[in-house]
């Protein structure tokens, strides 16, 4: 039986151990708190609170080990929680675990840029946010080991949707002429992913898809929205007004850009998405789940 440790075993963490646990691997989450720990007892895997920026707390007591995926999150942290809990993190797994395959989830936050042109996994990749930065750095960390690069889009699924939520709540905004484009994934698509390429790579068939200096997949729906499509759809699909238009928020998370990003090497991997449209996922996996007096 393989075996495997969810390094974050949160919101995407959770799912992608969920999966793996289906398809008859032996699973073990590792969280930042024991309280994160005990929410996930009922899990039909083990959960654990491993701090994994202490070097002397990650351990598996000598038992084979034929996987890592590190997707913990720094919960909107600044640059200094992100070397910390990215870039320091992945080098401790890397080093004391030494597994077979590592897969690291990052962030399509990496590519800066601002023109609304599709970008590949060959695009550049030069961010100027510090956050993002770090995550480079990370990356090539990975990369140079051997390891898997997982560029995630903004993530959403049941009980979560920043924009759905923002838009509900009549704090949304469309920026300039609501030109910008938003780049979504599905949280359960994203997991399908993580598993399909660590058993890609368990079996080797992965290096005939992807040299080693090519081992990084944007994970993303197929059809990026602008903004203003993106809020039309939801005023149309909730009876509501659309949002009012705004200066270009500076300060925003992912850093002013605007670009569509392609799917398209981790389709050649036999993925496709089960939500392939940001507008699928809301309908059918958000909205059933969604608390909508509490947005």
């Amino acid at each position: 039986m393989a075996r495997v440790v969810i390094a974050g075993c949160g919101y995407v963490g959770a799912a992608a151990g969920d999966l793996f646990h289906a398809r008859g691997w032996e699973v073990e989450g590792w969280t930042h708190s024991a309280d994160s720990a005990a929410s996930l007892a009922k899990k039909p895997y083990r959960v654990r609170a491993v701090d994994i920026c202490a070097r002397n707390q990650i351990t598996t007591n000598g038992s084979r080990l034929d996987a890592v995926v590190q997707c913990a999150s720094t919960r909107g942290g600044n640059a200094g929680e992100y070397r910390r809990i990215y870039r320091d993190g992945a080098r401790n797994l890397l080093e004391a675990l030494e597994p077979p395959t590592f897969l690291f989830t990052s962030s399509t936050s990496v590519y800066a840029q601002t023109d609304g042109s599709w970008v590949t996994e060959e695009s550049e990749a030069a961010p100027k946010r510090d956050t993002a930065i770090v995550l480079r750095e990370t990356e090539n960390l990975v990369l140079e080991s051997g390891g898997i690069i997982l560029r995630l889009a903004g993530i959403y699924g049941p009980g979560r949707s920043f924009l759905l939520r923002k838009f509900l709540a009549g704090e949304a905004k469309i920026e300039d002429d609501g030109a910008r484009y938003i780049n979504q994934v599905h949280r359960d698509d994203i997991a399908a992913a993580i598993v399909l390429l660590v058993t890609l790579s368990l079996t080797n068939a992965l290096r005939d898809i992807a040299p080693k200096q090519s081992k990084i997949f944007n994970v993303v729906d197929n059809e990026p929205l602008t903004q203003h499509d993106c809020y039309q759809w939801l005023a149309r699909r909730f009876g509501r007004p659309m949002p009012p238009h705004s200066a270009i928020l500076e300060k925003r998370k992912r850093g002013v850009t605007n670009k569509r990003v392609s799917n398209a090497r981790l389709r050649a991997t036999g993925w496709e998405a089960t939500y392939p449209r940001f507008q699928d996922g809301i309908e059918q996996s958000v909205l059933p789940a969604f608390d909508l007096l509490g947005a």
